[in-house]
């Protein structure tokens, strides 16, 4: 890398949805050129029509080829789709969908190629990116598969709570086919590694979730929890992690049992996602722990109903972003920490 400054990089999400308009937002706050060199991968064209569309006056990129020519003190775009592309605000289109995987490709490959520290990855609309060259349901899934990493986990994290799901984008009525003993334990193990090495806690404590009803009651109302989740959870304790559970859903989120945590692993999306952001207003983000790149994104989707009327927050774009250069330092310091330990002895051989 060129700068000591991390280098992010941003994919321009849906064209025609909030995704400019808060990554626009995010990066006329100083801080974040204080922090970090930003690298966009999108359209200096739609980027100048969102700008315009919002009267956003004193903003411009600085249009590069490749991260390697990226100002430090500047925003910083790469062109990577047509440039006869249009925009039709608040409208899902083939065409928006093809542009949102270009971006993604491109700064995947630059990602694995170190040429950007991190990924940052505006809104797509899972609908439109489908294809016969993509079919995967999203982000995660893209990523998994780019850097041969299968079943990472989902973490919804903010200032002071994180969330993450056994399973993402599957629907709810199949939902029962995928918690199983092996399923749990390995989110188990994946959060466990997140916490200690991108969040810097020492001996984290993490709460499994029930699937049904009252945890089961006892195995009145289902057996998931006595034929799965018990036994996971207990073969993560064996392994040393501590995980607890499960806790029955409907309540846990307004008790005081959540303090008492540093994680949450909830069974599937909307149990875990419904809480997280009715909590987090629009704070939240959505990490991908358990790969070995670092990726990012905001809480919300597209919003195509808001495209164009400057009303989006960037808060949570903006927060993405800082997670990100957070756990990249956090991820470098753990790896310090572990290349220079000290070498045990056995008692009995001094």
């Amino acid at each position: 890398m060129k700068h000591n400054k991390i280098v992010v990089g941003i994919t321009h999400g849906d064209i025609n949805s909030i995704s400019y308009e808060v990554i626009i937002k995010a990066l006329t706050d100083n801080r974040v050129l204080d922090l970090c060199t930003t690298v966009v991968y999108g359209s200096p064209k739609v980027a100048a029509y969102h700008r315009k569309t919002l009267n956003i006056d004193n903003f411009s990129f600085n249009i590069i080829k490749n991260p390697d020519e990226a100002n430090p003190k500047k925003p910083n775009i790469i062109n990577c789709v047509d440039e006869e592309i249009r925009v039709e605000l608040g409208k899902s289109a083939d065409y928006a969908g093809v542009s949102s995987v270009q971006a993604l490709e491109m700064a995947a490959q630059d990602l694995a190629d170190n040429k950007i520290d991190v990924l940052v990855t505006g809104p797509v609309n899972k609908y439109n990116i489908q294809s016969d060259k993509f079919n995967f349901a999203g982000h995660t899934e893209f990523l998994e598969n780019k850097f041969n990493s299968p079943g990472a986990l989902m973490f919804m994290v903010n200032e002071y709570l994180r969330v993450g799901v056994v399973t993402g984008h599957v629907p709810i009525s199949k939902v029962s086919e995928y918690i199983t003993q092996d399923s749990i334990l390995r989110k188990i193990r994946i959060m466990n590694a997140s916490l200690i090495q991108d969040f810097g806690i020492r001996k984290p404590r993490i709460a499994v979730l029930g699937l049904n009803p009252h945890a089961g009651d006892n195995g009145i109302i289902g057996d998931e929890e006595q034929r799965e989740i018990i036994p996971a959870i207990e073969t993560a304790f064996k392994e040393n992690i501590l995980a607890f559970g499960p806790f029955p859903a409907d309540g846990f989120f307004g008790s005081h049992q959540l303090r008492k945590f540093d994680a949450v692993l909830a069974i599937y999306h909307d149990q875990g996602l419904v809480p997280f952001k009715a909590l987090s207003t629009e704070g939240g983000v959505n990490f991908t722990a358990g790969l070995p790149v670092i990726r990012t994104s905001p809480a919300h989707g597209t919003a195509f109903d808001m495209a164009g009327k400057n009303e989006a927050s960037p808060d949570s774009f903006r927060k993405a972003i800082y997670f990100a250069c957070d756990i990249f330092n956090n991820r470098n310091k753990y790896k310090s920490l572990v290349s220079n330990q000290l070498k045990s002895y056995d008692i009995s051989d001094l």
